[in-house]
């Protein structure tokens, strides 16, 4: 959510931040509708103390023995003006809310110009592209042939992009998972976390997931949501809170499984496991004061990309453009694996500070030196686990189909040392 009291002392740099995003601007119409709201406020103000001046005046007429018809009828008219009052600026305020709701946030000013992908931009590459001496089989093909991935059986109970992993593949996959928690509990000081995997609205809403985006996600029949990221109960979980300043930096993670309905995605991704309506990743979260998140934004990402490198997958970091940030992001880099199979890179994580943008959704605050202020919160995948299953079978097969374990996952698979 926006500051609608910074959006009023600088309507035109509230418009430009839009215009980075391709977005109209709006500032003149919230301002004159703040406007409206604040002079029906002020009359309600004043309304409610002439109820209280005629109540006396009824008391002491009463006392009087005095006829209260007259004053009676004044109140009357003051209380159906009043309830005027409050509906006009409950209406206004609504009005209001709704715009800004599903504004996104505004983007650093450290974050390129663009519009889409395209204009995204290279930080840094880590690892080397491998260069194979065979055609380099795709994920699924590799799973197929081992007899590990099975996407009919999945269909068959399921319907389209799910999947079942079977046997090595599938401790693979745990392994990873581990593999992850492990490194970031472990070295970068974040808590394991096990969350709900349903919530309700005001998770959601705090988190920017509702109400511009309530079609990516699964609904249940009694109102709660299938959760689309861990990002949004372990953010959720200082939604209304008061911290106290030594109670910061939080540094949260979990490994859950995430569901989304991939609305819009049709005919994208649709062999294998790159897009799928549930899938696992290990989630980081870290809430801070303001002086404290790009530091931190820099220390999650490297979180991030340390686990990629441990696993030898080549990455590289990019930063998205204005065009392409998030819409509860105020900057984002996202780490992007090679993908031999596909010849490209694929987004593998998405580290994010949306600075106080989720924090005033859900109220979130500390005990700063001059009173309570808004935390700013970030987020960031540490990793998504399936698709680096995909980057690892990929970079790590072999021309008669085996899949090489990665030294730093072989504790976690017995001692294996290959698949196939």
């Amino acid at each position: 959510m926006h500051d609608l009291k910074a959006l009023r002392a600088d309507p035109a740099a509230f418009d430009a931040a839009l215009a980075r995003r391709g977005l109209d601007p709006v500032a003149e119409r919230l301002v004159t509708e703040d406007e409206q709201r604040r002079a029906a406020l002020a009359e309600l103000q004043q309304a409610q103390a002439q109820r209280k001046t005629i109540a006396r005046e009824i008391g002491q007429a009463k006392r009087q023995g005095e006829d209260t018809s007259e004053i009676e009828a004044r109140g009357a008219a003051l209380r159906d003006q009043i309830a005027q009052l409050e509906t006009r600026a409950n209406e206004i305020q609504k009005r209001i809310t709704d715009v800004l709701q599903v504004l996104p946030n505004q983007v650093d000013a450290s974050v390129p110009d663009g519009k889409d992908e395209a204009d995204n931009v290279v930080i840094h590459q880590r690892g080397d592209v491998p260069s194979f001496s065979f055609t380099p089989k795709q994920h699924f093909e590799l799973g197929e042939q081992l007899g590990l991935m099975d996407f009919a059986a999945a269909g068959k109970i399921a319907g389209s992009r799910f999947v079942m992993l079977r046997g090595a593949l599938a401790r693979l996959e745990r392994a990873l998972g581990q593999f992850m928690l492990d490194t970031h509990t472990g070295e970068f000081g974040y808590q394991e976390t096990t969350v709900p995997l349903l919530v309700n609205d005001g998770a959601m809403y705090g988190t920017d997931k509702l109400p511009k985006f309530a079609e990516d996600s699964f609904h249940t029949d009694d109102g709660r949501w299938l959760i689309p990221t861990g990002e949004v109960p372990l953010t959720a979980s200082v939604m209304g809170e008061i911290m106290a300043a030594d109670q910061l930096p939080l540094r949260l993670t979990t490994l859950s499984t995430c569901f989304r309905s991939e609305a819009g995605s049709a005919g994208r991704d649709v062999r294998g496991m790159l897009r799928q309506h549930q899938f696992t990743k290990c989630e980081l979260v870290s809430v801070v004061t303001p002086e404290e998140s790009e530091a931190e934004h820099e220390r999650m990402t490297r979180a991030a990309e340390t686990v990629l490198e441990r696993l030898g997958i080549p990455f590289r970091r990019m930063l998205l453009c204005a065009g392409d940030t998030g819409f509860g992001a105020a900057k984002t880099f996202d780490l992007e694996a090679w993908i031999p199979g596909q010849d490209t890179w694929r987004e593998v994580s998405s580290c994010s500070n949306t600075k106080a943008f989720q924090a005033r959704r859900m109220n979130a605050r500390y005990r700063a030196e001059k009173g309570p202020a808004f935390v700013h919160t970030l987020n960031g995948s540490g990793l998504a686990v399936g698709r680096v299953l995909i980057a690892l079978m990929e970079n790590y097969q072999t021309e008669d189909g085996k899949i090489i374990i990665p030294d730093v996952l072989r504790p976690y698979m017995g001692g294996l040392e290959h698949i196939g």
